[in-house]
Formats: structure tokens, C-alpha cells, sequence
């Protein structure tokens, strides 16, 4: 298995898990499409990507909770390399509140990026791979999405949904060769975790270190954070597996915190 010439689309890959997703595909020949908020941070991550080889990237400037962004930049992919072969739906972002102090207007942006993001990532893609005959999406869920923690209810929600879209595509896709699988990585220590352990402190009225010791890695075989190479070589399985064998999974990477 390879994914040579390979064309792929990752969202939020400017940086973090991302980044590292699109790494390990281009170091294996594919074409990835950096798809992030910033153009500038696509484009530097593009452009370092290229230079690394043997793959090769491509900036895109896409704000995935935009129907008409998603669009564009699918549209310009397509245009640069004539089709696409996989998604990697990555973009995401952290908010934590009890659920009764959770502002409405938060919650619903931690959805709209999570899930609105997968499903309008998804909705563009799926006409290409349909018409190609084979395609591979994959979505970034989490441990939470299938365990919960306090403070994470939309998190938590957005996360359990990834499942139930991704059995979805796997059923609907089937005929046209194209699969759908989620990743659900542990705690993977990228700027967005580490901006949780102040915040969590706070909120639990507990020290930063009970917070990792405790809360993050405690529930693991050997209190080790995932690491983002460890999330990189899932993503490469789940888009290089040639047949529908593997469709409608969730794999769980988290040193054991959560056990199938």
C-alpha cells in the first residue's frame, strides 16, 4: 500500500495534526492540498512540504464552516490536479464550559467547525471520487468520540456525530468504491491541548500538573501523550487501504486511555 500520486485534501493542516498528516502523506509521493484559515500558514506549510518531497502541495485559503469556501477550494484543487482521492476532515477547535455556563454562540461554533465542516468538506468531495470510482474520507473524532469529560459537551457532541456521518458515507459511498473511517486520537499534545491544561486548572480548581497527571493521561497504560506521528500513520492506513474491507471504523490511538 502507497499513496503515490495520490491526491489528497486536508483541512486545518497548516499546523498540528494536520501538519503532521500532511507530511507523512507527501513523504509517501502524494499531492496534498493545505486547506487552512490562514493562506499565508498554507502556504509556508505548502512550500516546506514541497521542498521535502517526494509529493508535492498546494496552498488553499478555505474556512470550512463556508459552503461557497469549501467549494472554491475543492473546485481548485480539482482544476491544479484533476480530481481528489482522499479527505482528511481535520479543522477543529476546543472550548471548555460546564454546561450550564455555556454560552449558545460558542457552542454552536464548535459545532459548526467540527460538524459542518466534515459534512460540507464531504458533500463537495463525493461527486469527484464518485465519478473517479474509489475515494477515502477520513475524520478526526477523539476519544470523546466515545467516552465523555466534564466541561466538554460540545466537544463531546460533535465528536459522538463524526461516527454516525461517517457509517453514513460508508453506506452511501459503497457502490461508488468510496469509504469513510474516524481517527480518534488520545490527548496529543499540539497548541490546542496545551491551551486546555490552564484552562481546565481553573475551571476543576485543580493544579496544571493534577490536570495532565490526572485528567489527560491518567486513564493510559503509561501516562505518554499520543503523538501527532502516531496520529499521521492511522490517517496513512485509513487513506492507502485499497478496498472497502475497512469502511465505517473508528480506531482508537490513545495509549489505551479508551479500549474497544
Amino acid at each position: 500500500m502507497n499513496l503515490k500520486g495520490k491526491r489528497a485534501l486536508i483541512t486545518g493542516s497548516a499546523s498540528g495534526i494536520g501538519h503532521g498528516i500532511a507530511k507523512r502523506f507527501v513523504a509517501d509521493g502524494a499531492k496534498v492540498a493545505i486547506a487552512d484559515l490562514s493562506l499565508v500558514a498554507a502556504e509556508r506549510t505548502a512550500k516546506e512540504l514541497t521542498e521535502m518531497g517526494p509529493g508535492e502541495a498546494l496552498a488553499l485559503e478555505m474556512n470550512v464552516t463556508d459552503e461557497a469556501a469549501v467549494n472554491a477550494g475543492v473546485a481548485e484543487m480539482v482544476k491544479v490536479w484533476g480530481g481528489i482521492d482522499v479527505l482528511v476532515s481535520n479543522a477543529g477547535i476546543q472550548i471548555v464550559h460546564k454546561l450550564e455556563d455555556f454560552p449558545f454562540n460558542e457552542w454552536k461554533k464548535l459545532l459548526s467547525i467540527h460538524l459542518d465542516g466534515a459534512f460540507l468538506t464531504s458533500k463537495a468531495v463525493l461527486p469527484h471520487m464518485y465519478e473517479a470510482g474509489s475515494g477515502s474520507i477520513i475524520f478526526m473524532g477523539s476519544v470523546h468520540s466515545k467516552e465523555a469529560s466534564p466541561l466538554k459537551s460540545a466537544y463531546v457532541t460533535a465528536k459522538h456525530g463524526l461516527l454516525g456521518l461517517a457509517r453514513v458515507i460508508s453506506k452511501e459511498g459503497a457502490e461508488h468504491g468510496v469509504r469513510a473511517n474516524v481517527i480518534c486520537p488520545g490527548f496529543v499534545k499540539t497548541p490546542l491541548v496545551e491551551k486546555q491544561i490552564p484552562e481546565q486548572a481553573k475551571a476543576l480548581g485543580i493544579s496544571e500538573k493534577e490536570v495532565v497527571e490526572k485528567i489527560m493521561l491518567g486513564d493510559t497504560v503509561d501516562t505518554e501523550f499520543t503523538t501527532i506521528e502516531d496520529v499521521a500513520n492511522v490517517a496513512w492506513l485509513f487513506a492507502a487501504f485499497p478496498t472497502n474491507a475497512l469502511t465505517g471504523q473508528s480506531l482508537v490511538v490513545s495509549h489505551g486511555w479508551y479500549m474497544n
